[in-house]
């Protein structure tokens, strides 16, 4: 592999001559790469990560909050254990996908299914409340 470099016109060439890539090119490279490597290691001794406390992945800070289309499970998260915690959206999403196999009422119409309705209404209050909830906390 070689690169093509521009020669003056009075050398009496043709313009260009050709020079390989291997060692010409690439030692200028690997000089390169080592200084900028040796900048890094110069500015990582005199300026080091100092350190902070140890991260603790469930004690969130008191200032961060979701977005709101997750208050709700946010909140419910703060009011059980954490086992619950993780095992109450995956059975949500479980019941969600379920749902068609579970309610085999022939009627469609919202008036003759009183439990779905009524279920439906009770887990959009809670959805409503735990979002209002963990909104205002």
């Amino acid at each position: 592999m070689s690169t093509e470099k521009h020669q003056p016109e009075d050398q009496g060439t043709r313009g260009r001559s050709q020079l390989p890539f291997f060692p010409n090119y690439l030692l200028d490279e690997v000089i390169a790469w080592y200084v900028m490597l040796a900048v890094i290691i110069v500015l990582a001794s005199l300026f080091p990560a100092g350190l902070e406390e140890r991260a603790d992945p469930f004690k969130t800070p008191p200032h961060i909050k979701p977005e709101w289309y997750f208050l709700a499970l946010y909140q419910g998260l703060k009011l059980v254990p954490r086992v619950i915690g993780v095992l109450m959206p995956v059975v949500g999403i479980l019941v969600l996908f379920l749902l068609p196999f579970i309610d085999r009422n022939p009627y469609k119409t919202w008036r003759r299914r009183p439990i779905a309705i009524g279920l439906s209404l009770v887990i959009l209050a809670a959805v409503v409340v735990l979002t209002i909830w963990g909104w205002m906390s």
